[in-house]
């Protein structure tokens, strides 16, 4: 199991990617569009530049929703490697058996 501070950590995160999400999309089309003027471009930039970092979308993590791990994760199934064969194994993920050749 992973720190719960790590877990919080990132799940407030994810929060504050999502409640930013639309101002970010804003301000960078914005500072992406060449017909504007320079100025209004670079105000929107120094904008982008005061929201939070953790307010952006690369700052989420992938962590598995059963242990928290982060590493090794499927984002298909949303879980770990160690959490996906554990589940695979006991026969609780329909369709999914154990390869054997």
């Amino acid at each position: 199991m992973a720190k719960t501070s790590a877990i919080h950590r990132n799940a407030k995160r994810a929060n504050m990617s999502a409640r930013d999400k639309t101002k970010r999309i804003a301000l960078k089309n914005i500072v992406m569009d060449r017909s504007l003027p320079v100025e209004d471009r670079f105000d929107a930039s120094l904008k982008l530049a005061k929201l939070p970092r953790n307010g952006s979308r690369t700052r989420v993590r992938l962590r598995c929703k059963l242990t928290g791990r982060s590493r090794g994760n499927y984002r298909k199934f949303e879980l770990c490697r160690i959490a996906l064969r554990e589940l695979a194994s006991t026969g609780q993920i329909p369709g999914m058996v154990k390869s054997s050749w």
